[in-house]
């Protein structure tokens, strides 16, 4: 099995926009062709202030206009090297703030419209990811993903979409800490019984599910991925 996917960031999270032009993306979507990757997902459109693409409804909430459209940049070389690109969601960092995923519908709603209105056009726009990670039953969790991804689907005429949660596991420290491993990660049998309840509250709206793995130790890889299999077939997610 070739690895086919991956996502490109655009660095609005953990430090200042990057300084790449269209040369150097241009060269990435050319090395990326080169070793079999068909599909790539923007991890996100913008994370609290700054934003990929100049949005006309979150410059009026207060965002920064984006020197460059990075959207538009990307969709154009997806066309042009034949690749499928999925459009990351928003976010506007309540989550993060809150612990209330609800809190990322009400932005949203606003730019998977506009999104579609501006980009819909391009021929690699093949799906939508919905960008707020989660590792447990999140606060609103259920009801964002089903929201945002009935919402994309309708606009879009049913085009796929993807969550990418992450594992609640040892290694599951926040960077700012002092500690290496918790001591509260969360068994086998709690994670399918959290992720089975989410993923019922979902199927319909999410397709496909790719979960993060960095996040446990190597020899519970395949058990918690066994795990996640037997969850995403019996809801009917790949």
């Amino acid at each position: 099995m070739l690895i086919t996917g991956t996502f490109i960031d655009e660095i609005s999270h953990d430090i200042p926009h990057q300084n790449w032009g269209t040369k150097e993306w241009e060269q990435d979507f050319v090395h990326m062709k080169n070793i079999g990757i068909d599909t790539v997902i923007m991890i996100r459109s913008g994370y609290r202030k700054f934003i990929t693409y100049p949005s006309a409804y979150l410059i009026s909430k207060g965002c920064y206009k984006p020197p460059v459209d990075l959207v538009e940049l990307f969709l154009s070389l997806a066309d042009k090297y034949q690749m499928q690109f999925y459009f990351g969601l928003y976010d506007s960092g309540e989550y993060w703030d809150t612990g209330d995923l609800t809190k990322e519908i009400e932005s949203n709603k606003f730019v998977i419209d506009e999104v579609w209105k501006q980009y819909g056009h391009h021929t690699s726009f093949k799906g939508w990811y919905l960008s707020m990670e989660i590792s447990r039953k999140t606060k609103g969790a259920v009801e964002a993903f089903h929201s945002l991804g009935m919402q994309c689907k309708k606009v879009s005429s049913g085009l796929p979409t993807l969550i990418s949660p992450w594992i609640d596991g040892k290694k599951a420290v926040m960077a700012s800490s002092p500690q290496l491993n918790k001591e509260d990660a969360v068994s086998l049998e709690q994670h399918e019984k959290e992720w089975s309840e989410i993923f019922d509250g979902i199927k319909g709206a999410v397709d496909a599910v790719a979960f993060q793995d960095g996040h446990i130790d190597y020899d519970q890889l395949e058990d918690f991925f066994r795990i996640n299999k037997k969850v995403a077939d019996q809801y009917g997610l790949q």
